[in-house]
């Protein structure tokens, strides 16, 4: 039997060995700062690697900042390399309190093993990521300008055209100077708020909402004025009576696919809305992130208005990459202008031309319009199938909605779903409670299920376990 031969070991292991090597003489005190390193060609030959091994390792260690060069004299230990003394603490760790922010503590900072059905992205086996890594390499290979220089203030004309196209297509009647690219949806939010709020302005939101409109208001120091939402929209009765006592400078919602609960708003509850919001001469923001989940769009009320009193923002990190995110804002020309200029003033320029000329490959190629009809596929199926597991434990979704990743659910009699996500983040399940959603505080017996993070069985064993443990699980 012939002997398997063991690839020889690649440069860059042996480099990060090196590093390795220093950091834990460091480490364990053997090099205190402002010692000497030892020279290139010593080290090379004490850990049997090349000279300019040892160079890439130093000169990686000096971009970290823990040594520097003396020129002529070597390398040296920082002071950031002096061992800190251990952390004593004084008070034992708080539990994080169940608020707006809930949800994106524990997902954002989950261990890489914790379950997150609460949380509001897909999965990364979920996303094109094939497409995604063709449109980087096809920017890399492009002119050094893009990875260089400032993004145009609007950001990336392709990528504006190609949103102005599907705005069209979707019944929209607008020019080329009505959409401005920004970082994300919650960026091209934040930048409205800069514009149009002030302190102390009442904004009405639905209940509930998504939980970061609440984060977003509260930071421009806003007043969020809740209305309550049902299967078809906001209750017309109570948003023209909050109109009528608060005199709103705004209505914030979202469209097609409403989050949390994936309602849709009817022709009527639309058309009644904007008659109720030109009489009070109001503005709406209507985030419509989650219109490529839909399978067919739905009537908008940006689509009714035409962009005169509603501004849309989108978004493309739930379908293509939360990473290199990127956002968009439709609305008329001067309020463009005057988002543009205030754009240009917090960051001078708009988003990153590597980001946004990377998801323009993505939507540009035929690879995309396959995804998504694979991801409309696959999310009924999960629907479905977690529909059923979810009413096995009592927990029974309030509708189904016509696609999109949520279910809204409500909780069996007497159960809190803050309780419950509070005993189930020690084992390792980040769920969404309802309350984090509500600005009434009102929804403790309702919950958000993101079904593309319940294909294995651990949310529902633990929620099994903790609703037999209160009482109140299913046999």
């Amino acid at each position: 039997m012939n002997e398997r031969v063991q690839p020889p070991e690649l440069p860059a292991t042996r480099t990060a060995q090196v590093m390795a090597d220093i950091r834990g003489r460091i480490g364990s005190g053997k090099l205190v700062p402002n010692d000497r390193l030892p020279s290139i060609r010593r080290l090379a030959i004490e850990l049997s690697v090349s000279p300019s091994t040892v160079v890439e390792a130093y000169d990686r260690l000096a971009a970290e900042g823990l040594i520097r060069p003396r020129p002529g004299s070597g390398f040296f230990v920082t002071e950031a390399g002096r061992t800190p003394a251990p952390l004593v603490r004084l008070e034992p760790p708080r539990a994080m309190e169940v608020d707006p922010f809930w949800v994106a503590r524990q997902a954002l900072d989950a261990d890489p093993g914790t379950s997150k059905p609460g949380c509001g992205w897909l999965p990364p086996d979920w996303m094109p990521t094939a497409l995604l890594h063709a449109g980087l390499r096809n920017v890399l290979r492009q002119a050094t300008s893009l990875t260089t220089d400032y993004g145009p203030s609007r950001g990336s004309a392709a990528l504006r055209r190609f949103v102005e196209t599907r705005l069209r297509q979707q019944s929209m009647t607008l020019s080329e100077d009505q959409v401005l690219l920004a970082g994300s949806a919650t960026q091209a939010l934040d930048l409205i708020c800069r514009l149009l709020l002030r302190p102390g302005d009442r904004v009405i939101v639905d209940d509930p909402c998504y939980f970061n409109f609440q984060t977003l208001l509260r930071a421009h120091q806003a007043v969020a004025i809740p209305v309550p939402y049902t299967e078809n929209g906001p209750d017309i009765a109570a948003f023209e009576a909050a109109v009528a006592r608060e005199a709103p400078r705004l209505y914030l919602t979202n469209s097609g696919l409403h989050n949390p609960t994936g309602a849709t708003l009817s022709p009527q509850i639309a058309f009644r809305l904007l008659g109720i919001i030109t009489r009070a001469d109001m503005l709406v923001v209507e985030d419509d992130i989650f219109s490529d989940f839909e399978p067919e769009p739905a009537i908008t009320l940006a689509t009714l208005d035409g962009l005169s009193r509603v501004i849309r923002i989108g978004s493309f990190s739930k379908t293509i990459s939360a990473s290199l995110r990127t956002g968009f804002i439709a609305a008329d020309p001067e309020r463009i202008r005057l988002l543009t200029d205030l754009q240009v003033a917090i960051q001078f320029g708009g988003p990153s031309q590597v980001a946004t000329e990377a998801i323009h490959g993505v939507l540009s190629s035929g690879g995309y319009r396959k995804h998504l009809d694979q991801l409309h596929r696959r999310l009924d199926t999960e629907r479905r199938a977690v529909a059923t597991r979810l009413g096995e434990l009592g927990i029974c979704p309030v509708l189904m909605p016509r696609g999109g990743p949520y279910l809204w659910c409500r909780m069996p009699d007497g159960v809190s779903s803050t309780a419950l996500a509070q005993a189930a983040l020690p084992q390792g399940v980040v769920l969404a409670p309802g309350n984090v959603f509500s600005p009434s505080l009102s929804a403790d017996g309702f919950m958000r299920f993101n079904v593309a993070h319940m294909g294995d069985a651990r949310p529902f064993r633990v929620m099994e376990r903790v609703l037999k443990e209160i009482g109140l699980g299913r046999t």
